[in-house]
């Protein structure tokens, strides 16, 4: 009984030791799942801990569960609009962009520490899939809003790429311990049945799930452990099956929560603490599993490795796999840059570990090194190299609060900014799109009022005191700075309402020169003439704005496209249906004084 209670007290002190750090580490832009690892590294037996701990096979067991949970929830926060955005790059990605990234590592390492082809291969292969863990939390915690190109394929690659990296280190590990190369044919067999049954189990799962979602009728905590179980059901089961279980627990996520959006952003709210748990014991598991003094003797060869797969094999990768794409030079850079590596790679070193493969350990400690120097580097510099490269999109004016309907619809409540659009329009002649409507205004520090549509005395002057008469009408009340109006709509409708109660401004674009935002139907031609800009022929001064931006730029618009024609440069702010529908003009410091005020659009 004191054995179990003294375990217990550990590892409430090491979580609650992590977290409480981990808030303070990430005001100076470190990433959390960074200290959970240290904190786990210093509980272990070379730390101040003393903690013996090395059964390799429960880790395996629970960073197994850790990474479906993680999965599951990356999953059920994809939208799909994401994967019509980058599902292409990003598969290519997952799959050749894998396979290069292990042969030029695995090559690399295996003339670094001087071991056989074989052995040097199979580290390539354990370390060459970007982690869901890392590249989920860091994105989020970060705050960052990317390109939606970018964005979108870093979230699917990270999220479907393992798969690969398991039927490499799987057959390189045969290959080590038999010294033969299976056939093609077993090699594609086995491929295809991974990635196979993985799609078709993890779609089938989140379609029956969403389908018998109204049977399920319960609160939101308890909805997101239902979800939970069922994804680490069909996590197991595509596992038994030859599947890949990585990639059918996210696609189950992903199916699952486009289909039932009802109760949605409760359930990921709950649901939100589970992901995180996970990510915290596996990130404190594995720093426990490390004997830090059996690293310096590698720590050169690990280093090296690790800033050869950073600066060289994921590079190579990515530019080789994306070239087709027509990605901008500074989106190629970012995908490369934000290959990040965290619990993957140390969980499929336990793979050699547990088979007794030589040299197993030594694969271990160096798939630890390069994922530590991943998180240190790569880690602490996501924010800022977003904003060097220019990938990064300024945040949405966004509701303080959400509250999900029954039929897909949700109540969000905006605060009105100072200077806002909003500011001085009465309720009822905001300008918002087709199927939002104003379902109350709340004044600020004062009590909810119903608007003019529902009540006709909104905003009217009281009766004389003591009469029975009716409130005196009156004009409707004005919106003012501080007043929240709550708007009823679809998701993607109340998106675009941030701008109407934010600051003129604050939802423009990347930097302070972007002065003008115009309609994507405005004609090419007549923008070219205002602000001199060049033309490909006559007859494209006839096409609107975002089909002129498209020619030149050689592929459909997305969210967040930057587009440099002569001097100056379009970001796209909004995307409607798949089209653009806002463009940003930024003018160069030398065409600034070209700008018409007769033209500015709010």
């Amino acid at each position: 009984m004191q054995w179990h209670n003294e375990t217990l007290l550990a590892g409430a002190l090491l979580l609650t030791m992590a977290v409480a750090l981990g808030g303070l580490s990430s005001r100076m832009g470190v990433p959390f799942l960074l200290v959970f690892l240290v904190v786990g590294m210093a509980a272990g037996e070379d730390g101040p801990g003393g903690i013996d701990f090395d059964d390799f096979s429960l880790s395996f067991l629970i960073g197994n569960l850790a990474l479906a949970v993680i999965l599951l929830d990356g999953g059920l926060r994809t939208r799909l609009q994401t994967f019509r955005v980058g599902l292409r790059p990003a598969l290519v990605l997952a799959s050749a962009g894998v396979a290069v990234t292990a042969g030029a590592t695995g090559l690399f390492a295996t003339w670094v520490l001087g071991i056989d082809w074989r052995t040097g291969l199979l580290l390539g292969a354990i370390v060459a899939s970007t982690d869901a863990a890392a590249v989920f939390s860091l994105l989020k915690s970060s705050g960052l809003r990317l390109n939606d190109r970018v964005g979108a394929t870093l979230e699917i690659e990270s999220g479907v790429n393992d798969p690969m990296a398991i039927f490499l280190t799987l057959t390189l590990i045969a290959v080590v311990q038999t010294a033969t190369v299976p056939g093609v044919g077993a090699l594609g067999f086995e491929f295809l049945r991974q990635f196979g049954v993985g799609a078709a189990a993890g779609v089938a799962g989140g379609w029956a799930m969403a389908a018998t979602a109204r049977w399920w009728a319960v609160g939101e905590g308890l909805a997101a452990i239902l979800v939970g179980a069922v994804g680490v059901g069909v996590f197991a089961l595509t596992n038994l099956l030859g599947g890949s279980g990585f990639l059918a627990v996210y696609l189950f996520g992903l199916v699952a929560g486009h289909r039932a959006s009802a109760g949605h952003g409760e359930m990921l709210r709950a649901m939100d603490g589970l992901a995180w748990l996970a990510q915290a014991g596996l990130f404190l598991l594995l720093g426990l599993l490390v004997t830090p003094s059996e690293l310096p003797q590698l720590l050169g060869a690990a280093l090296a490795i690790a800033v050869f797969l950073i600066a060289v094999a994921r590079p190579l990768a990515v530019l080789a796999c994306l070239a087709p794409f027509r990605f901008a030079p500074a989106e190629t850079a970012y995908v490369s840059w934000v290959g990040l590596r965290g619990a993957v790679p140390i969980v499929l070193a336990l793979f050699p570990l547990l088979a007794g493969v030589p040299q197993a350990k030594l694969l271990f400690n160096v798939a630890f090194v390069v994922v530590l120097v991943s998180l240190l580097i790569q880690g602490t510099t996501v924010t800022w190299a977003a904003r060097r490269l220019r990938v990064e999109l300024p945040q949405r004016d966004g509701p303080v609060a959400e509250h999900a309907l029954a039929g897909g619809q949700v109540l969000a409540e905006f605060r009105v900014a100072a200077g806002a659009p909003a500011c001085g329009l009465a309720p009822s002649a905001l300008p918002l799109p087709v199927g939002c409507t104003v379902a109350q205004v709340a004044t600020a520090g004062g009590p909810i009022i119903a608007p003019l549509a529902a009540n006709p005395s909104y905003g009217a002057a009281p009766g004389p005191s003591g009469s029975a008469d009716p409130p005196v009408p009156a004009p409707e009340r004005r919106l003012a700075a501080g007043d929240v109006v709550a708007l009823v709509g679809s998701p993607r409708l109340l998106t675009r309402c941030g701008a109407i109660f934010a600051a003129i401004g604050t939802a423009t674009g990347q930097g302070s020169s972007m002065v003008l935002q115009m309609s994507a139907e405005a004609r090419w031609g007549e923008v070219r003439m205002l602000y001199g800009l060049p033309s490909r022929t006559a007859s494209h001064d006839a096409v609107p704005l975002w089909e002129a931006l498209e020619a030149f730029a050689g592929r459909p618009l997305v969210e967040g496209d930057r587009i440099e024609v002569g001097a100056s440069a379009f970001v796209v702010v909004e995307v409607d249906a798949g089209r653009a529908a806002r463009i940003a003009f930024e003018p160069r410091k030398h065409a600034a004084a070209r700008l018409r005020p007769s033209v500015r659009q709010s």
